[in-house]
């Protein structure tokens, strides 16, 4: 049994669903509420009975967080309408126009990793799913062509986009952050006064040191591909099923007409395209980039869904095939809201920011930040969900050490998106298109990994 094999074992044995992960996290998180002494709270603890009555209490307050609740529609809207765009004909077409430049085992890799970056820069679902697709037709081409290729690089190339996606503009964190007030929501009552209304893209995502961090990312990780490609052994894929052509429906009546309607999911696309135009020009801050918020980006993302797709029966085809990968962020994300609603009521938020501000000094906390997000990101493996448990930790603590909630907050974001090249958990939309497995994957996604490390930390240790 190879290294990787251990690992791909040790992966499933130690690892269940993530929903499994998400219950036995909040049985945990009580029975440690219940065994922690509430210094910092003003409740009244009157007896064993009252502590676990009030920790129940918090975690159905949490549990139905209307914030909470809110962020989770808007992140299922933000990976599905990138997944249905990533399914359109458009994409298809320009995936098709890229295959020749593929020529080599080297370049296939170098190619699919920098396109499969900058996508999902732009949207974390539209990016996992370009990847896979990708990914699979580069397979079917170069069984065509007769080109040797290696497919579990050219997949570990087409998984890549989710080292970088928690640094662009659909980055859970960030774009939440963008929102006025979200901050104060995740805040301790006596620290309210100093957290900002709001932290813009200008301060994050277009800060220096995210654009230097991806500039180096987008040069370093294809780079990285494109040598590993030269070294790895390589063969001609087997032949894979082709994907099923768009059907034009034919002898419609009436009403059918409009559902299949070319020129009208077209209009209607871009009118909301041009809506959205509409409404960052004529924002207070666009220089600021503020105008850029979950809302916004959703329905951009609609718009362009719906102008790419073209007829809305289309569209809605699309729909029900990326519904299902929205089924782990409407169960999962009401669980971690309980966690937080428990760790922020008992006080243990605060108990544990004075924990980490004890060990920690200006240059080490964001380094701290970054490896504890990338260890709890095994756990809590969606990125929304991982900054409502921990969010609130680096908030308090950044603030009451005086360091930058901008760099605190990127840090956690860097330790999320790096360790999803070890947690194979978002792995399963490019297995289930290519039929890989993840253990064809994870030797060339580890490697990849370790040079995206060296470049978050230096961009941390840097800035």
């Amino acid at each position: 049994m190879t290294l990787f094999d251990r690992y791909i074992k040790g992966v499933r044995f130690l690892l269940p669903t993530p929903f499994t992960i998400a219950i036995a996290l909040t049985l945990f998180t009580m029975v440690f509420a219940f065994c922690w002494p509430w210094e910092n709270t003003t409740q009244n603890i009157d007896g064993y009975g009252r502590k676990l009555s009030l920790i129940l209490e918090y975690w159905n307050d949490g549990l139905w967080n209307i914030n909470g609740l809110a962020f989770a529609i808007q992140m299922m809207l933000m990976l599905l309408l990138g997944h249905i765009l990533a399914l359109s004909p458009v994409v298809e077409k320009i995936i098709l126009r890229l295959l020749p430049i593929c020529s080599s085992n080297a370049k296939g890799a170098a190619f699919v990793t920098i396109f499969t970056l900058m996508v999902s820069w732009f949207n974390w679902g539209l990016g996992l799913v370009f990847g896979a697709i990708f990914c699979k037709k580069l397979l079917e081409y170069a069984h065509d062509q007769k080109i040797p290729i290696n497919v579990g690089l050219i997949g570990a190339a087409g998984y890549c986009g989710l080292m970088i996606w928690h640094g662009g503009i659909s980055g859970s964190s960030l774009i939440k952050i963008a929102e006025p007030g979200h901050l104060a929501s995740l805040t301790s009552s006596n620290l309210q006064e100093q957290v900002p209304n709001l932290i813009d893209f200008k301060s994050t995502v277009f800060s220096s040191m995210n654009l230097s961090v991806t500039l180096l990312l987008l040069f370093a990780l294809p780079l990285t591909a494109y040598f590993l490609g030269k070294k790895v052994k390589t063969k001609i894929p087997d032949n894979y099923i082709k994907s099923p052509q768009q059907i034009n429906a034919t002898n419609l009546i009436g009403a059918e007409k409009l559902d299949h309607s070319i020129l009208a999911g077209k209009i209607i696309g871009s009118a909301i395209i041009c809506f959205c135009v509409f409404l960052a020009l004529q924002h207070p801050n666009t220089l600021s980039f503020q105008f850029i918020t979950p809302n916004f980006l959703n329905l951009s993302l609609l718009g362009l869904a719906l102008l790419s797709h073209g007829s809305f029966m289309n569209f809605l085809a699309a729909s029900q095939k990326a519904i299902g990968g929205t089924v782990g962020i409407l169960l999962q994300f009401p669980l971690y809201f309980g966690i937080m609603g428990i760790f922020q009521s008992t006080g243990i938020i605060q108990d544990l920011s004075h924990y980490f501000q004890s060990i920690s000094t200006e240059l080490t906390y964001p380094i701290y930040t970054f490896l504890s997000a990338g260890l709890v990101n095994f756990f809590v493996p969606s990125g929304g969900g991982q900054w409502y448990v921990q969010g609130p930790l680096v908030i308090q603590s950044a603030l009451e050490m005086g360091i930058p909630l901008n760099k605190s907050i990127m840090a956690l974001a860097y330790g999320d998106q790096l360790t999803n090249m070890m947690q194979p958990f978002w792995a399963l939309p490019l297995l289930g298109i290519t039929g890989l497995k993840a253990k064809d994957i994870l030797p060339f996604t580890l490697v990849l990994m370790m040079v995206g490390m060296v470049i978050f930390l230096g961009g941390l240790i840097l800035f």
